[in-house]
C-alpha cells in the first residue's frame, strides 16, 4: 500500500468521528442545559516518544505512521448557555458554570445535570424524565412553598465528569465534589439555561468535516489511479 494512504485513511476516520460528535451537538441545540462535546486531534508522535522512553525502538512502520492524525481526546465544553427567563416557578438556572443539580435516576444512582426544567410528579419535584430532584441530603423534594430553598446544588469540575445519556453526568472521582449547605445566590428561579451549542458554528464545523472527508477520499482515489497507471506501464515494459 502507498504510504500516503495511511494518514489519509486515518483522517477520514477522524472526520467520521467529528461528524458524529457535531451531529449530536446539533440534535441537542434545543435541549435545556446541554453541554456540547468537542474533539482534539494529534498524531502518534506522543505515543512513539513515550515508547522510546520505555526502551522500545519504533519499527520502520512506526516511523512512517508517526504523523498519522489521531483523535486524542473528547471533552465537554463547560461554557454557560444563554439563560432565558420563563416565568415558570418550577424552572431553575444555575449561575456558576461548575455547579449542578442532583437527581436520582431509575437505577437509584445519583447523577448531575444543569437542566433545571422541573415539574411535579406524585407530589415530588422531578426532571423531564420523572427522576427525583434531590436536596443537599440526597432526599427527594416534596412540593411545598419552599421548593427553591430545598434544591441541592453541588460544585464539580467538568474534568471529573462524564456524560450519561445526552444531558446528565456521573462522577469519575467521588472526592472531587463539593456540596453546598444551601443554594443562596446559586439558583435563578423562573429561568432556564439553554444549550451552549451555537447552531451556526456547528453547521460550519459540519461542512468542514464533510469537506475534509471528501478531500482525503479524493486523494486516496488519485493515489490508487496513479498506482494503477504505474503498474500498467511496468507491465507493458516487461512485455
Amino acid at each position: 500500500m502507498n504510504q500516503g494512504t495511511y494518514p489519509l485513511a486515518a483522517s477520514m476516520i477522524n472526520q467520521i468521528n467529528r461528524l458524529d460528535q457535531i451531529s449530536n451537538n446539533l440534535a441537542n441545540v434545543n435541549t435545556s442545559g446541554f453541554k456540547q462535546d468537542g474533539l482534539t486531534e494529534t498524531t502518534f508522535n506522543y505515543y512513539l516518544q513515550r515508547a522510546q522512553t520505555e526502551d522500545f525502538t519504533p519499527t520502520k512502520i512506526s516511523t512512517i505512521t508517526n504523523n498519522i492524525p489521531k483523535i486524542d481526546a473528547k471533552y465537554i465544553d463547560s461554557e454557560v448557555g444563554p439563560i432565558t427567563s420563563t416565568g415558570n416557578k418550577l424552572d431553575f438556572a444555575l449561575e456558576q458554570p461548575d455547579t449542578f443539580f442532583k437527581l436520582q435516576d431509575k437505577n437509584g444512582d445519583i447523577v448531575y445535570t444543569r437542566d433545571g426544567a422541573f415539574k411535579v410528579l406524585d407530589g415530588f419535584l422531578v426532571d423531564s424524565n420523572g427522576n427525583n430532584i434531590l436536596n443537599a441530603d440526597n432526599e427527594a423534594i416534596e412540593i411545598n412553598d419552599n421548593v427553591r430553598e430545598q434544591i441541592g446544588v453541588t460544585q464539580i469540575p467538568f474534568s471529573n465528569l462524564e456524560k450519561v445519556g445526552s444531558n446528565n453526568f456521573k462522577l469519575k472521582d467521588d472526592t472531587e465534589l463539593a456540596i453546598y449547605d444551601n443554594n443562596d445566590g446559586l439558583i435563578i428561579e423562573g429561568a432556564i439555561e439553554k444549550s451552549n451549542v451555537n447552531s451556526v458554528t456547528a453547521m460550519v464545523e459540519l461542512i468542514d468535516a464533510h469537506r475534509r472527508f471528501d478531500q482525503s477520499q479524493k486523494a486516496i482515489k488519485t493515489i490508487d489511479e496513479m498506482n494503477g497507471t504505474v503498474i500498467d506501464k511496468i507491465g507493458s515494459n516487461t512485455n
